[in-house]
């Protein structure tokens, strides 16, 4: 049994005063999603005594997202289980093919918005202020996407954006999806092992390695243990500390790539900052902050993909349910090669990191 609107306020203020937990973790306390535990503060009145309240937004989510460029700076913040990736800049250069939104800029983002449910204004009063966000979330819950104002934001173009696209219907409550159940894995042996490795060689682009998988009805983890050795490579778990504290030291361009569900989200440039707290390894620079769950990580594979401009490496990192948690690239751009500086900080933790035996 659900519990009720009330019950989940009240439980909201006192959780978040007593132990300081995230929305996520609140709601996980609850049994509920995090999508229920914001639903169930519509409606509230902002009055002295409200910590938190929401407004139902309209489905309209590609325009949505283009009326956040003119807030300006805004925290973008993308994560699943085991990765957070949050990105300072303005929401700019947002275009739509169909069903697909793309962002081009500081804030880099593919979004799938056929997997977008339901979407709120969210204010929270803070020991620090008034914490102003806009919540993504898909149909069983899950959050997407959050947007998050900061200090120099705009918040009269924020104000503006909810009097756009909030909806008629502010009653508090949601009704979720239960997530389906997973699909069946097709054993490696009725899989044609020689055609997928062929495709894999003939591949042009690195965006074609989503089709190629469709077609030959394989996992992405499947697929790099069925892949020709000379493409893939397993290294240890730990080569993650290793790869981020070797960025910081040359200082080589990497594009890191975060995603869930709904969306995709890409920090370009040099990383300086990284700490451990814990299970944690953390970037924490001023405009891009990554946190990764180390424990949370069960491989960690070197790729190689051919394209029209030569090999492309990435680094990629996979949870215990082969989902993806976050991918690392040399930065590059379409029509020119990899940095062959990004090759070679790679060929040295391959040499340093290797599983023996990936491919036995």
């Amino acid at each position: 049994m659900k519990p009720t609107t009330h019950f989940i306020r009240q439980s909201f203020i006192a959780l978040r005063k007593e132990g300081k937990l995230r929305h996520r973790e609140i709601a996980s306390s609850l049994k509920i999603s995090e999508a229920e535990l914001i639903a169930a503060h519509i409606g509230q009145e902002s009055g002295a005594h409200t910590q938190l309240w929401a407004i139902r937004l309209t489905h309209a989510w590609a325009e949505i997202i283009q009326a956040l460029e003119p807030i300006g700076d805004l925290m973008a913040l993308t994560r699943n289980e085991a990765c957070v990736h949050e990105k300072i800049g303005q929401y700019k250069n947002a275009s739509q093919d169909g069903m697909m939104g793309v962002l081009l800029g500081e804030i880099d983002l593919r979004i799938f918005y056929h997997q977008w449910y339901v979407g709120f204004a969210v204010i929270e009063r803070t020991e620090h202020g008034e914490q102003r966000s806009i919540q993504f979330f898909n149909a069983h819950g899950l959050a997407l996407h959050k947007v998050y104002l900061k200090p120099q934001s705009n918040v009269s173009a924020y104000d503006n954006l909810i009097r756009l696209f909030a909806t008629k219907h502010q009653q508090p409550g949601i009704e979720i999806q239960e997530p389906k159940a997973v699909l069946l894995i097709k054993p490696d042996q009725q899989i044609d092992v020689i055609g997928f490795r062929q495709a894999w060689r003939d591949l042009k682009d690195t965006h074609d390695f989503y089709p190629l998988l469709r077609q030959y009805g394989v996992t992405r983890t499947q697929a790099l243990r069925l892949a020709e050795p000379n493409f893939v490579n397993e290294v240890t778990k730990e080569s993650i500390k290793s790869l981020l504290e070797k960025l910081s030291a040359s200082q080589i361009p990497v594009m890191i790539f975060v995603s869930n569900p709904g969306i995709i989200q890409i920090h370009t440039g040099t990383i300086i900052n990284i700490s451990e707290q814990g299970v944690w390894i953390n970037v924490m620079d001023l405009r891009f902050n990554l946190h990764l769950r180390q424990d949370f990580i069960k491989n960690a594979w070197v790729v190689r993909k051919p394209t029209v401009d030569g090999i492309v490496t990435s680094m990629e990192l996979y949870d215990h349910s082969g989902e993806v948690i976050a991918m690392f690239f040399g930065e590059r751009k379409p029509g020119k090669p990899e940095l062959q500086k990004w090759r070679d900080l790679i060929a040295e933790i391959e040499g340093a990191e290797s599983v023996e035996g990936a491919h036995s």
